[in-house]
């Protein structure tokens, strides 16, 4: 019960904040308007993990706010963003099967494309690594083979999440490239496509981790860094803001506006004083 009430104030006070840096955002926005100059574009990744049956519902509600207030592209766009508008892109990591259920059918239903990050030797089965947070069915299983086959190529996208989703840092330099490597080979290969996507495992990364990838052969790579993203078109590393269902409206709404990209600061914090990483490593509380 303590915990509950703990992290409903932390998200009270996120939203609190958030609300001030949009205000302070449409003013200065407001002000460039006056000067006659368009304002920059603005663009948010979202990341999802599970989608369940029960959550379904409010999936599509925030798809449909999607389509309101922002312009949906594919998180492997490489072109300039228009100034003046609001994008946002929708990913998915570890490719579980609620996600294949729930979600798809709304994104079809709505032409939003998506990205997808699979773990790749956990393909068709249940996944075995550890996780951290409610957003897990202990049933639920990876997306198989020929599922994935099955997503139209013109509005899923099939990134990697490595082939065992491990903490990345801990490991040593050989064990890291194969799991960047290998994942992208093995996945292509399974696909008959070119995977030029990834997404760290847990958020964990590191400058030598992001260079790896690069020579892995990925376009771009995506952290948890609530950063805008793709201000750059050809940007290699990009930042997203985790979703999920069970957000307030009000909070998923100031998410999409980029309302919450100030929290990026809290995670600089964190990488200065607290972690090697980007993140400290969790208490892993359940394995599967």
């Amino acid at each position: 019960m303590a915990t509950k009430k703990l992290n409903k104030i932390k998200r009270l006070i996120k939203v609190t904040i958030s609300l001030l840096a949009l205000f302070y955002a449409r003013v200065a926005n407001g002000l460039l308007t006056l000067a006659g100059k368009k304002p920059r574009a603005t663009c948010v990744v979202l990341y999802y993990h599970a989608v369940s049956t029960v959550d379904r519902r409010q999936f599509a509600w925030q798809m449909d706010e999607l389509l309101r207030l922002t312009t949906p592209i594919a998180a492997s766009n490489r072109q300039d963003l228009k100034p003046g508008l609001n994008y946002a892109a929708v990913t998915f990591d570890d490719a579980v099967q609620s996600v294949v259920v729930n979600a798809i059918p709304e994104l079809l239903l709505r032409n939003i494309p998506a990205t997808i990050f699979v773990v790749v030797n956990f393909v068709g089965g249940t996944p075995k690594w550890a996780t951290y947070g409610p957003e897990y069915d202990d049933q639920d299983r990876i997306i198989t083979l020929e599922q994935l086959k099955s997503l139209r190529e013109d509005l899923f996208t099939i990134g990697s999440h490595t082939l065992s989703h491990q903490w990345l840092p801990s490991l040593s330099e050989s064990e890291a490239r194969i799991e960047l490597m290998g994942s992208r080979n093995n996945l292509g290969a399974l696909l008959d496509r070119e995977i030029k996507l990834f997404s760290f495992p847990y958020g964990a990364m590191s400058d030598e981790l992001v260079t790896w990838c690069e020579q892995a052969g990925y376009e771009r790579v995506f952290t948890i860094v609530p950063t805008h993203a793709f201000s750059d078109a050809r940007e290699f590393v990009s930042g997203r803001i985790t979703a999920d269902p069970g957000d307030w409206r009000l909070e998923f709404r100031l998410k999409l506006l980029g309302a919450y990209q100030w929290l990026h600061l809290v995670y600089r914090f964190k990488k200065t004083f607290l972690s090697k990483s980007l993140i400290r490593k969790p208490k892993l509380s359940k394995v599967f």
